[in-house]
């Protein structure tokens, strides 16, 4: 299986195109589905002031930023980290543009010249939940993730949810299979069950349920005029 890096940002506002900056870059890898610890953390300097709404959800003010790296100086040692790797991502449209325009004020590729693929957990969760809330919150409370110590957005805490939230949110789709390949790695074949060695119970019905069952078909019967199906075959005289 490839190689997934959970990515999410922080960043000063809202619109890459007029001039925000990323201030925080949180990924975490995961292998075969599996937390590996080679994660990426990095708080930036962005040269500006964050937005009062921004700095509200992240809390990161300008004087904790003011001695961190540029994304500049940084940009190549995260493409290299990327390399190759599926990026999963909540809203993924927000993070990518941001962080191509870093990459384009560093001199750098676009994220799809050097990435695998970018999968879209918030589109993903529309698919699964439609019409329900979809927000990183919501998801977490509805698969039991627990974000306790969440009191500000944070990239990395946010990504660490997100690996949590992505893994329930796909566990259905290949659940079995992973059972079956590491059955197959265990025993050194696939575990055949003959059905043949199981009995099946019959359970027969109780008299109360066979005149309940019998009233039922009564107002059905009734409902028709006489003329339900079952009941006109029951009287159709056997050639």
């Amino acid at each position: 299986m490839s190689r997934q890096i959970v990515l999410d940002t922080e960043t000063t506002g809202l619109s890459a195109e007029n001039g925000d900056r990323i201030i925080e870059l949180g990924c975490v890898e995961l292998f075969n589905r599996k937390l590996t610890g080679n994660d990426l953390h990095i708080y930036f300097n962005p040269e500006r002031e964050s937005h009062e709404d921004a700095l509200r959800v992240h809390g990161l003010t300008t004087e904790f930023l003011s001695d961190k790296p540029k994304f500049a100086t940084m940009a190549q040692e995260i493409v290299e980290y990327l390399r190759g790797a599926e990026l999963i991502i909540h809203n993924a449209a927000f993070d990518v543009g941001f962080l191509n325009k870093e990459f384009e004020l560093a001199g750098l590729a676009p994220l799809r010249e050097f990435v695998g693929e970018v999968t879209d957990t918030l589109a993903m969760a529309k698919q699964v939940y439609p019409g329900k809330r979809n927000s990183l919150d919501a998801l977490c409370d509805r698969f039991g993730v627990d974000r306790s110590n969440r009191t500000f957005h944070g990239a990395k805490l946010d990504a660490q949810l997100l690996a949590d939230v992505y893994i329930n949110l796909t566990r259905g789709q290949d659940a079995l299979l992973i059972e079956v390949e590491s059955r197959s790695e265990e025993q050194g074949a696939v575990v055949v069950v003959d059905l043949r060695s199981f009995t099946l119970p019959v359970l027969l019905a109780s008299d109360d349920e066979v005149g309940a069952h019998e009233k039922v078909l009564a107002d059905l019967d009734k409902a028709s005029g006489g003329k339900t199906l079952f009941k006109l075959m029951a009287e159709k005289p056997v050639a």
